[in-house]
């Protein structure tokens, strides 16, 4: 509650310098001009503006961390190396990907690191049905049944309405898959069909607004490739576009949206760049190594936020997820082992 008898709010000039920039006491951001004061409950506070004051004296809550409010640290290594900063939590982002760099378990990872952050997460899948997805957590050693028996991971299967027989699927499930269903049953969106926008749109939203992320959370597309070949080009752009701006910066919930090469680069979903906030590469090169295949990474894109557009190489492995290593020096030490 206010004091009643705080004095009247007043304007005070900061000075310039290289002093750390006094920040607001309500948003956490720096204040640039005049700022306004003001006492509550006996403490005085800094703000950047009216605004600020009035939602502090009526809201119970503050931003207690600068920015943390609007930025997303992906968990993930090599991500995280080459976004020192993190990502703007309103950003689409593309993981453009040639087969074979296990972009699966990229995203299996980032809906883990989501989840290990106490919030909420929502994958797509056109690529499999939801039992095969979950099977793959618990292959990375990523437990995710509790998560799925809470409600905090919710799966939209745009995979089964391929199966004419659904019950039929059921019925030839070993017991061990028959398990795993009945522990998602609860919290899986089955899409009657894709390729109809507004029922996937409305789907998806419905998945959102059940968990209540609004500023929290992250959904993860396995495949707009898969989804592109359902639709029409112009109804596939209009869904990336819709979205991004009623998940990424109508709800402030980041979407990472898987694309695999699967020959033009020119046409859907690789010719995305002008739509999208971000961009992460996935390649298999052969010239760092000789009769090897490397896995690289590397962030072309990404809209607000400092970036390391350098290439990292790059391997999966159970719990620890995506591991960064120098191809060299693994060839170098190897040889000298063996020598």
């Amino acid at each position: 509650m206010l004091d009643p008898d705080r004095p009247s709010r007043h304007p005070i000039r900061l000075d310039g310098g290289d002093a750390e920039p006094v920040r607001c006491d309500f948003c956490r951001s720096p204040i640039p001009t005049d700022a306004i004061t003001s006492r509550i409950e006996g403490t005085e506070y800094t703000f950047c503006t009216e605004s600020c004051l009035e939602a502090m004296e009526s809201q119970e809550r503050v931003f207690t961390e600068y920015r943390g409010h609007r930025w997303l640290q992906p968990g993930v290594a090599a991500l995280d190396s080459k976004l020192p900063q993190g990502i703007l939590r309103n950003s689409m982002v593309l993981l453009s990907a040639q087969p074979g760099t296990r972009e699966p378990e990229l995203h299996a990872e980032l809906i883990w690191r989501t989840l290990q952050r106490d919030e909420p997460a929502v994958f797509v899948s056109f690529d499999e049905p939801p039992v095969s997805v979950i099977d793959r957590f618990l292959g990375l050693d990523w437990n995710v049944l509790p998560y799925l028996e809470a409600g905090d991971l919710h799966l939209l299967d745009c995979f089964t309405y391929r199966v004419e027989d659904r019950d039929r699927m059921f019925d030839r499930m070993n017991h061990w898959n028959s398990h795993l269903h009945s522990v998602a049953e609860d919290v899986i969106t089955a899409v009657r069909d894709p390729s109809n926008i507004g029922e996937l749109e409305n789907r998806l939203d419905d998945c959102l607004e059940s968990l209540g992320m609004v500023d929290t959370g992250i959904v993860v597309v396995d495949s707009l490739t898969e989804f592109g070949s359902l639709v029409q080009p112009v109804r596939a752009y209009n869904f990336v576009k819709d979205v991004r701006a009623d998940i990424c910066k109508g709800r402030f919930v980041p979407v990472f949206a898987g694309a695999t090469f699967v020959g033009d680069m020119e046409q859907f979903p690789h010719d995305l760049e002008y739509m999208v906030d971000g961009i992460v590469d996935l390649e298999q090169n052969a010239e760092i190594v000789e009769d090897a295949l490397i896995k690289r990474m590397r962030v072309r894109k990404m809209n607000g936020a400092l970036t390391y557009p350098e290439w990292t190489a790059y391997e999966f492995t159970s719990d620890q997820g995506l591991v960064m290593f120098e191809p060299r020096d693994e060839v170098a030490e190897t040889n000298q082992d063996g020598g």
